[in-house]
């Protein structure tokens, strides 16, 4: 469990923290150090002058005034195509009040401070990406142990930020393992510059390969260092990746390729049959799981970026809160458990009895439940509209790709060539399997049901679903594991509606049962129900194995996979990414 900030402020001048008896700055001149100690330490900003990309690493986030800083000089001297990538850490977040209290005394930095506390992260545990689009920049926030987020963390610093609090009160922060993890995670050239001069932290960086100089302090101390890595900096590649897929998976891998400044090249047929993406609505909901601490973590940072990039999404979002009823015994004493996880932030995950429950669903239920505020219900049509934009489009069915020198051709049923290129990302849903047999990806086909009326419900699950979506309901849906056929079937239409009846009655007798609308689609599930997200083979990439849960992981694992292929720092912990390695299901037979 991640402690809170517990920020003493019996000094409005220099805030301190009670659990390191350290002052977070002083008012008198925490922005004019800052500036001096962090910005001028690692030389910005003449370090970014001619980058395309820069990041910048920090450890002790604490108000954000280093972070409000650093974008206000960003934005007045970066180059205007230049994308700033930051990664801070904090073992005792801030709330985002308590940082706007503290970042006001500013003015100068007001414009970055606000959009700051305005997308302030979650205070829970894990990683936490935030998007700061006007300052043309993304925050990583990993709330927890220094030493843990470096390990967990992806990317290559070209400046760092050491503002922990001071070495003999917070030692932790100054170890031989945090020290391992700067040299590990640092770009050639990077710099580094620190308040302290402690001797442990001058030798900590030296037997890392910094160069190491002390310089005149600012304000009351007398010295400061600044340090930097020796080697030549080196720009990530561009260029064009191709996309096979147009669903939700291919359409987020699209987007995020686009905001890393790669250009992605969509393929995908005309009319996609099966596909689940096309649907009237879908459920951003999470896999609840009380036995694997690591997929509940996915799940709950998963939910926690795909909301944030669906509310971006033009007409993207239908409803906010979804109602999980108990469907079985067993379920109270989960619920509970499930609601009692450190993973959701206060008042996110809320247990229900079965008068909530009633009172929510506007009929009479037996059972409780639990209300999730940031599912969604969402478009997936206007989603794809969205994040499939200006990219590159290829009206074309690939049959095989064959790699040829260092490049990746995607070839038609008649092997004639569709388009090339050094990288490519398979996401084709199902159609995957075809591209890429090692995944062993397995066929699960699901219809929904769609009728008039059956409201006025919020977005509901029970193990089936409904959602109120154009004057009616969304409902089912069916799981018939190895059937791959796509077209709609009188006869799940009917599964669908009698699962609807005894879930909620009323709201199935509310609806136009006479005229039922079911759609297929075939899901592609992985052998351990975890998706397939990384590189399969030199310059091939895939992004599958969704399951019916495709429009939850698709954006964040979208952005793992772009960031990977850019170079660039990913928002998901290494520990995480390597659950969904694509080697886990490939068979490697050893030469004879």
């Amino acid at each position: 469990m991640v402690a809170s900030s517990d920020i003493d402020w019996s000094d409005p001048a220099a805030p301190r923290s009670r659990a390191y008896g350290d002052v977070y700055f002083s008012l008198e001149d925490g922005l004019a150090e800052s500036r001096a100690v962090f910005l001028a330490g690692c030389g910005l900003p003449e370090a970014w002058r001619d980058r395309r990309t820069f990041t910048v690493a920090e450890l002790g986030f604490g108000t954000g005034l280093n972070i409000a800083a650093l974008l206000t000089l960003w934005r007045e001297t970066a180059p205007p195509d230049a994308r700033l990538s930051i990664f801070s850490i904090e073992a005792h977040p801030l709330s985002a009040g308590e940082a706007a209290r503290a970042l006001a005394a500013w003015p100068e930095i007001v414009p970055a401070a606000e959009a700051l506390t305005r997308a302030w992260p979650a205070t829970t545990p894990g990683f936490h990406r935030r998007d700061l689009p006007e300052w043309r920049a993304t925050l990583d926030l990993a709330i927890g142990d220094a030493a843990w987020a470096l390990e967990q963390w992806s990317g290559r610093a070209d400046a760092w930020f050491l503002d922990g609090f001071a070495p003999s009160t917070n030692p932790a922060m100054w170890s031989d393992v945090v020290f391992d993890g700067v040299g590990k995670r640092s770009a050639p050239g990077a710099r580094v510059a620190t308040f302290t001069v402690a001797g442990a932290v001058r030798r900590g960086l030296a037997e890392r390969g910094f160069v190491v100089d002390k310089r005149p302090g600012h304000g009351r101390k007398r010295e400061r260092l600044e340090a930097r890595l020796p080697g030549i900096v080196s720009e990530p590649a561009e260029g064009d990746v191709l996309v096979i897929g147009a669903g939700v998976a291919g359409a987020a891998v699209a987007r995020a390729l686009s905001a890393q400044g790669l250009r992605p090249v969509v393929i995908a047929p005309e009319d996609e049959v099966g596909m689940a993406s096309d649907f009237r609505a879908a459920l951003v909901t999470p896999r609840f799981d009380l036995g694997d601490a690591a997929v509940a973590a996915l799940n709950a940072q998963a939910l926690e970026r795909a909301g944030a990039l669906y509310d971006a999404a033009p007409d993207a979002v239908l409803e906010r809160g979804v109602v999980r009823l108990e469907g079985k015994p067993r379920d109270e004493e989960r619920f509970d458990r499930i609601a009692a996880q450190s993973l959701w932030s206060d008042g996110e995950l809320q247990r229900c009895d079965a008068a909530a429950m009633t009172a929510a669903l506007r009929e009479p239920v037996a059972m409780g439940g639990l209300t999730l505020r940031s599912a969604l219900a969402v478009r997936p049509q206007a989603i794809r509209r969205s994040w499939l934009g200006d990219a590159q489009r290829i009206a074309a069915e690939v049959a095989r790709l064959e790699r040829r020198s260092d490049r990746w051709s995607a070839l038609d049923v008649h092997g004639g060539l569709i388009a090339e290129a050094a990288q490519v990302v398979i996401a084709a849903g199902w159609g995957s399997a075809a591209l890429s047999p090692d995944l062993a990806l397995r066929p699960s086909r699901g219809q929904v049901s769609w009728a008039s009326g059956g409201g006025p419900i919020p977005p509901v699950t029970w193990g089936g679903y409904a959602v109120p979506v154009d004057g009616g309901l969304l409902f089912g849906a069916t799981h018939d594991r190895g059937r791959t056929d796509v077209e709609a079937d009188p006869a799940d239409d009917r599964r669908n509606l009698d699962a609807l009846t005894r879930a909620l009655p009323e709201a199935a007798g509310r609806l136009d049962s006479s005229r039922i609308e079911g759609r297929g689609a075939v899901r592609a599930t992985t052998a351990d129900h975890l998706p397939v997200c990384g590189q399969a083979a030199p310059g091939l990439w895939v992004l599958g194995g969704l399951g019916s849960r495709g429009f939850l992981m698709a954006p964040l694992l979208g952005e793992h996979l772009a960031a990977s292929i850019a170079g660039a720092p990913s928002p998901l912990p290494c520990a995480l990414s390597a659950r969904l390695d694509p080697g886990r299901f490939i068979v490697h037979t050893a030469e004879p």
